[in-house]
């Protein structure tokens, strides 16, 4: 498979504001489920230029953020969303392989974060055969309450 990457558009922005929804507990990554998540993705003003669309032969699989944390530093996060139907079925490392080689040729980065739910176990697990690194665990507000999440890291560049 062949990724294309490119900035959002407000199509396929909508289509993953209102359509995605994901199974069981992963229902916890709708975007319905957090009203400020909904509200940036929908809102061009607000999703800026930080988003990026993920296509497959034309299709869209997935999207992504990407944050400046420390320009000075090369430290950027990551947010990531994979279409729910794909999510589960061992495509995880390519999309997010092409996620990093995509962010890496377009800005200067040297270390990148990656904020997962604790409960995500599925994620973390293809996080770490790309070489992220559980950092710490935190407390994150998000979908009206808060929850416990891992920042993961890994370093491209000193």
């Amino acid at each position: 498979m062949t990724y294309k990457i490119a900035q959002l558009t407000q199509e396929n922005a909508m289509i993953i504001a209102d359509e995605w929804h994901y199974p069981g507990k992963y229902s916890f990554y709708d975007m319905t489920a957090d009203p400020e998540d909904y509200k940036e993705i929908s809102t061009p003003s607000l999703r800026g230029t930080n988003y990026y669309q993920v296509l497959d032969n034309g299709k869209l699989v997935g999207f992504f953020m990407v944050e400046k944390v420390a320009e000075d530093k090369g430290l950027y996060e990551i947010g990531l969303g994979m279409k729910p139907e794909l999510t589960g079925h061992g495509r995880g490392q390519k999309f997010l392989e092409a996620i990093i080689e995509y962010t890496l040729n377009k800005f200067s980065v040297k270390e990148i974060i990656l904020d997962v739910a604790a409960f995500n176990v599925r994620a973390q697990k293809v996080y770490q055969k790309l070489g992220f690194k559980v950092i710490k665990e935190h407390q994150q507000e998000t979908n009206n309450s808060v929850y416990p999440f891992l920042e993961m890291r890994k370093k491209f560049a000193d």
